[in-house]
């Protein structure tokens, strides 16, 4: 039987009600973090007058914006690459009777708007994501800006120091907390020229020379990773006036093959991350003009019965922590919007054991494919 934790925060800013977001979400994982119970009380410990406009960055579920909301004086923005994290701070505004406007959220693939005073930077798990997040943020700092970064201390290594240090100036770190640590910039005076305010794009191309853009916070965006090789060597023909769903589109690599094999197909490009997204409709964008694109949580937005196929490499873990909760929710949301006869197919770790979920929603799974390491799993609808 799964534990469910206690939601309520308790922190010297008060007590704060918080949950992570989805009907489907894992109860025994948290909305917050030790690193966010760290920051929050070293702003109280500190004596910080938190006055001022505030920045938040990567954030997971809104615990930070919602406590730093509270405090006086504070105009909070949260910078995130997540729809998911959107939704879950919307409802955790609404449970801690704040209302939708008390935060603004700010798209990764948008720049905050003005000069902030206070930034807290969550350690995100991709560096080149946090050297694109702390490249684009140096030009937004007031002078005299208090910046801090926080973790767990297995995500902050000596590449995530160095990445602040480049950035932003000396980095010393605090002692460790409840496995958290804290990254405590001295914000350097140098000169900090007008810079490129958008994310940054690599692009690369396949095996079968398609032109593929990758932002950094998306999965394998500067090359083609073997499981999703595996699954393009392994693509089902689709009726030309079909449609198919990209779910977790990641650069929309999988979507725009899909088209180049079969021209006249639909694609619908699906990612909770806004430069997920963006990188799909750059590269389906070469191929095609009649694609679809939804920054959503799995599925939303879709119509039931619409589609003929359904292609997805789901993620093993949610904010960092390991769970199968999303992918048992992109699979039920699969067969929602799966015409009947429509296909699914799934690839991933062969560890991972979909074949399990998969057969008790939708009957038989055949292998369509594996190797050592990765498997192609398909079933019918």
């Amino acid at each position: 039987m799964t534990e469910t934790v206690d939601d309520t925060l308790r922190v010297p800013q008060g007590s704060f009600v918080l949950r992570r977001h989805g009907d489907g979400g894992d109860p025994s994982l948290r909305a917050w973090d030790a690193a966010d119970e760290y920051v929050l009380h070293r702003i109280a410990d500190e004596g910080i007058d938190t006055a001022g406009r505030w920045l938040v960055v990567d954030d997971g579920s809104g615990a930070l914006p919602v406590v730093l909301a509270a405090m006086p004086g504070s105009d909070v923005a949260t910078w995130t690459d997540s729809v998911v994290t959107e939704h879950a701070l919307l409802a955790n505004l609404e449970r801690n009777d704040r209302t939708a406007d008390a935060v603004t959220v700010v798209p990764s693939t948008e720049t905050p708007a003005g000069i902030v005073d206070f930034v807290v930077v969550k350690v995100p798990r991709a560096k080149a994501h946090l050297d694109d997040l702390l490249r684009r943020l140096r030009p937004l700092l007031a002078d005299g800006a208090l910046v801090i970064g926080a973790g767990m201390t297995k995500a902050v290594h000596r590449s995530t120091i160095d990445s602040f240090e480049t950035h932003l100036g000396p980095t010393p770190t605090s002692l460790a907390r409840k496995k958290a640590r804290l990254l405590l910039p001295e914000v350097d005076d140098r000169d900090v020229a007008p810079t490129d305010s958008e994310p940054a794009q690599s692009e690369w191309e396949t095996p079968w020379g398609l032109r593929v853009t990758g932002m950094p916070n998306v999965f394998s965006s500067t090359g083609l990773d073997a499981g999703t090789r595996l699954l393009l060597d392994h693509l089902p023909e689709v009726p030309k006036d079909g449609v198919a769903i990209d779910l977790g589109c990641g650069t929309g690599v999988i979507a725009a093959t899909l088209v180049t094999r079969s021209p006249g197909l639909r694609v619908v490009c699906c990612d909770e991350s806004h430069q997920a997204v963006a990188s799909a409709r750059a590269t389906v964008g070469r191929v095609t003009d009649d694609a679809a694109f939804h920054t959503a949580d799995v599925l939303a937005g879709v119509a039931d019965s619409s589609a003929d196929l359904v292609v997805v490499n789901p993620p093993f873990h949610a904010g960092g922590a390991r769970t199968s909760t999303v992918a048992r929710r992109m699979f039920s949301e699969s067969r929602r919007v799966l015409r009947p006869g429509g296909r699914l197919l799934v690839v991933g770790n062969r560890h991972l054991g979909h074949h399990v979920p998969l057969k008790r929603m939708f009957g038989a799974v055949d292998t369509v494919a594996s190797n050592p390491k990765f498997v192609v799993l398909g079933t019918t609808r």
